[in-house]
C-alpha cells in the first residue's frame, strides 16, 4: 500500500488508479489526541485494520490524487535517526564505525513545502536524498536476523544540510536540525510493496530545477537496513512511526538556494518536491559540488586512520 497524509492531516491510501481513499475515520476508534497520533495508531494496529482498509479501497471511489494537497507522510515521529555517510562513495574501504545523529522533528516538511534557509554563517546548503525506514513495532535489542520484521515501510527523505556549522566542520545536529530541513514524501510504501531483495537495487536521484544532481544506487550502501535497526535498537527503544534515515552518497550533492525546486525520488517509492526560500538571497555555484564530492572520497579512503578501526 501507499499511505499518504494529505489536506488537513487526513490519512489515505493512494490507489493504482491515482486516487486517494480516505481511511481517517477507521482510526477514530483509537481516540487520537492530535493528527500526529493518526499514523502511529495506524502502524501499531495495521494488521487488524488491513481487511477494512482493503475492503474500502476495493469499493472504489476516492479523490483524484491531483486534487489533494499532499503533506509529509510523517507528522511528528518521536525520533528521526540519521546516518552520517553509510555509502562507500565508489571506494573499496573497509567497514567503518557507525556514525549517527538525531534530527529534530520540528524540521519536517512535505511535498510542495518550502525550505527556509536560516541567516547563519553557512558556507553552503546542500540537498541529500536518502531512503528512510519507518519502524512498525516497538523494538529493543533486536537481533539482526529479526530486524526486517520490525519494518513498516519506506519513504523518500531529503536531509537538507547546512555546511560550515557543527562539530569539526561536519554538519550534524547544528547544521541539520533547522526548521524545514527534514523533507519527507510523497507517501509511505509498506514493506510488502518493496520486498527485501529489491532494497539494494533502488535508484535515488535529485533534480534541481530540472537538472540532475544526485544519481546513485542503494547497492553502494555500506551497512544494510537490518544491521542499522539491530544496532540502533541496542542503544534506544524504537517505537512505531520512528524513522531511520540510511545516509546518502555525496557524489552528486549541490547547492540549494533562493527559488530552487528540489525533487528527490527513489525508484519503487516515488518523488516529492521542496521549494527553497532564502531571505538573504545568497548565491553559490550551481551544479554538482565537485569539491565536496572529492573531499568525501578522500575522507572515505583515509577513514580507517581518521575514524578508528572498522567495526
Amino acid at each position: 500500500m501507499r499511505i499518504a497524509t494529505y489536506d488537513d492531516n487526513r490519512i489515505g491510501i493512494v490507489t493504482v488508479a491515482e486516487t486517494v481513499v480516505d481511511i481517517t475515520d477507521l482510526l477514530e476508534q483509537f481516540n487520537p489526541l492530535s493528527p500526529a497520533d493518526l499514523l502511529p495508531d495506524l502502524i501499531s494496529n495495521f494488521s487488524a485494520l488491513r481487511p477494512a482498509i482493503e475492503e474500502r479501497v476495493a469499493a472504489g471511489g476516492g479523490t483524484p490524487l491531483a486534487s489533494v494537497r499532499l503533506r509529509s507522510p510523517l507528522v511528528r515521529p518521536t525520533k528521526i535517526i540519521c546516518l552520517i555517510g553509510n555509502y562507500r562513495e565508489g571506494t573499496d574501504r573497509p567497514l567503518q564505525i557507525l556514525d549517527i545523529f538525531f534530527k529534530s522533528p520540528e524540521g519536517i516538511v512535505g511535498d510542495g513545502d518550502t525550505v527556509i534557509l536560516p541567516p547563519h554563517d553557512a558556507t553552503i546548503f546542500h540537498h541529500e536524498a536518502e531512503i528512510a525506514v519507518i519502524i512498525g513495532q516497538e523494538s529493543k535489542d533486536v537481533p539482526q536476523d529479526e530486524a526486517m520484521e520490525r519494518v513498516f515501510g519506506y519513504t523518500v527523505y531529503n536531509d537538507v544540510s547546512e555546511r560550515g556549522t557543527g562539530r569539526a566542520g561536519i554538519a550534524s545536529f547544528l547544521g541539520k536540525s533547522n526548521d524545514t530541513f527534514a523533507g519527507f514524501g510523497p507517501w509511505i510504501v509498506t514493506r510488502d510493496e518493496l520486498p527485501d531483495d529489491q532494497l539494494y537495487s533502488l535508484n535515488i536521484t535529485v533534480d534541481v530545477n530540472g537538472e540532475r544532481r544526485q544519481d546513485y544506487s542503494t547497492a553502494d550502501m555500506e551497512r544494510p537496513i537490518a544491521e542499522l535497526i539491530s544496532y540502533i535498537s541496542g542503544v534506544t527503544t524504537l517505537h512505531p512511526g520512528d524513522v531511520i534515515c540510511c545516509g546518502t552518497n555525496h557524489q552528486g550533492l549541490g547547492s540549494m538556494q533562493e527559488g530552487d525546486a528540489v525533487t528527490a525520488a527513489i525508484s519503487g517509492i516515488g518523488a516529492f518536491t521542496l521549494h527553497v526560500h532564502d531571505p538573504l538571497g545568497r548565491t553559490w555555484e550551481r551544479g554538482i559540488d565537485a569539491a565536496m564530492a572529492q573531499r568525501v572520497r578522500d575522507m572515505a579512503a583515509q577513514a580507517p586512520a581518521q575514524r578508528g578501526a572498522s567495526a
